[in-house]
C-alpha cells in the first residue's frame, strides 16, 4: 500500500507570502506533518538566495520603478525573477525520505521525476547537473534543496512563458552589457513550454496535473489534495509580517564603513562564490569578512559561523582557521569544499590595494 502525501497549491501569491509559506511548512516538516506536495505563483517577484546580498544581485531601483517585489529565500541559491509565466513546486519531506545525506543524488532523483512529467507533456526534457531542467541544451526549470534539521525542502520551476529581458533588468548587469546580443544569447539558453509547443501549451492546471501524476508513481505514494493546517496558518500569519519586512530582505546586506577592502569571485562546481574582506594591512589582520553566492550550505548559518571565526584575525591563520571549521562541524555542501572558500578568500586578499589608495564602502 503507498504512503499518503499531501498535496497544497498556494496558488498566485506575493514574494513575501510564498517565503512565509515555506517557512511554516518547512518548520511543520520539522514537527512532523505529513510529507508533502506543494504548488505555488509568484506575482512579479526578484528573490535572491539565504547567502546573496540584494545590493549586489538584484537592480534595486529597476525593481522599485516596475513594481517587482524584492525577498530572500530561505534557501540558498542564486538569484531569480519569478512572475506568473511559472509554476514552481516543491517537496517538504523528512530527510529519511530519499535514504542518502548527498543532495546531488538527491537532485538527480527528483528531477528525473520532473522530467518524466514534463516529458508526458511533449517535450524532450532532461536533468542536467547540478540542478537543472533542461530541453535541448536550453534550460526549462531550476531546482534547488536544502536540508534544514530532520526536513528537506526541494524547490523547483517550471517555465510555461518568460521574460528574458525583464530578469536581465532585474539583475544586477551594467547597463552597457545589456546589449541587443546579450539578450539574444541568453535567450538562446533559457527556453519555455511555449516555445516548444506553441499552440498546445498546457495550462497551469494541467502541468500541475501532470507533475502531481508524476511525482506520485516517481515516489510510490499517493497525493491527496489538502489545506494548510491550523498550526501553519498561524506560522504563515506570524512570518508573513517578517519576511515583507527589510531587516529580512536586506539581512545579508554590508554595512557601509570606511576601509581598505578586497574582494573577488569564484565560479565553482558548487556555485559562484563571492568574498569581501576589510583587512588592517598595518597590522595584517582580517578585520571582517562577508562570503555571499548562490551555494549550497547546511547548516544555513554556517556561513555567519565561519565569517565570525575570521573576524579580527592574523592573514596567516586563514587558511587553518578554515580547515579547523570545518573539520570540527557537521556541515553538508553541494559540490563546494573548503578548498574553495579558502582560494577566493586568498585570492581576494592577492587583490588588495595598497593601504591608502582607496578607501571604498562595503
Amino acid at each position: 500500500m503507498s504512503r499518503a502525501w499531501r498535496l497544497i497549491d498556494t496558488g498566485m501569491r506575493s514574494a513575501a507570502e510564498n517565503m512565509a509559506l515555506d517557512r511554516a511548512l518547512l518548520e511543520s516538516c520539522q514537527a512532523g506533518a505529513p510529507n508533502t506536495l506543494r504548488f505555488l505563483r509568484f506575482e512579479p517577484s526578484a528573490l535572491i538566495g539565504f547567502h546573496q546580498s540584494v545590493s549586489q544581485e538584484l537592480d534595486i531601483d529597476y525593481c522599485r520603478r516596475e513594481g517587482i517585489a524584492i525577498s530572500r529565500r530561505i534557501t540558498g541559491g542564486g538569484a531569480l525573477y519569478c512572475d506568473q509565466g511559472q509554476i514552481g513546486w516543491e517537496l517538504f519531506v523528512d530527510r529519511r525520505t530519499f535514504a542518502t545525506g548527498d543532495m546531488l543524488a538527491i537532485a538527480r532523483q527528483v528531477c528525473g521525476i520532473a522530467v518524466e512529467g514534463l516529458r508526458s507533456l511533449g517535450v524532450d526534457a532532461a536533468f542536467r547537473p547540478r540542478n537543472d531542467i533542461e530541453v535541448a541544451g536550453r534550460k526549462i526549470g531550476g531546482t534547488g534543496g536544502a536540508f534544514d534539521g530532520n526536513a528537506l525542502l526541494y524547490q523547483g520551476t517550471v517555465l510555461i512563458d518568460f521574460d528574458v529581458e525583464r530578469m536581465l533588468r532585474v539583475l544586477r548587469i551594467p547597463q552597457e552589457k545589456l546589449s541587443d546580443k546579450a539578450i539574444a544569447s541568453a535567450r538562446e539558453r533559457i527556453t519555455t513550454l511555449r516555445a516548444w509547443l506553441s499552440d498546445d501549451t498546457p495550462s497551469v492546471a494541467t502541468v500541475q496535473a501532470t507533475l502531481t501524476r508524476a511525482f506520485a508513481q516517481g515516489l510510490g505514494v499517493t497525493l491527496e489534495a489538502e489545506d494548510l493546517s491550523a498550526v501553519e496558518r498561524d506560522l504563515y500569519e506570524r512570518y508573513q509580517v517578517e519576511m515583507a519586512g527589510d531587516d529580512w530582505i536586506f539581512e545579508t546586506d554590508r554595512p557601509r564603513i570606511e576601509v581598505a577592502t578586497a574582494s573577488a569571485m569564484r565560479k565553482t562546481a558548487g556555485g559562484l562564490v563571492r568574498v569581501m574582506a576589510t583587512v588592517d594591512t598595518a597590522r595584517e589582520r582580517l578585520k571582517q569578512v562577508f562570503i555571499t553566492g548562490d551555494f549550497f550550505i547546511n547548516p544555513r548559518r554556517a556561513i555567519v559561523d565561519l565569517e565570525a571565526a575570521l573576524r579580527d584575525l592574523a592573514l596567516e591563520r586563514v587558511d587553518e582557521t578554515v580547515d579547523a571549521f570545518f573539520k570540527n562541524r557537521a556541515i553538508e555542501m553541494l559540490l563546494l569544499t573548503p578548498e574553495d572558500l579558502k582560494a577566493v578568500l586568498h585570492e581576494a586578499l592577492r587583490s588588495l590595494e595598497p593601504q591608502g589608495h582607496e578607501r571604498v564602502g562595503v
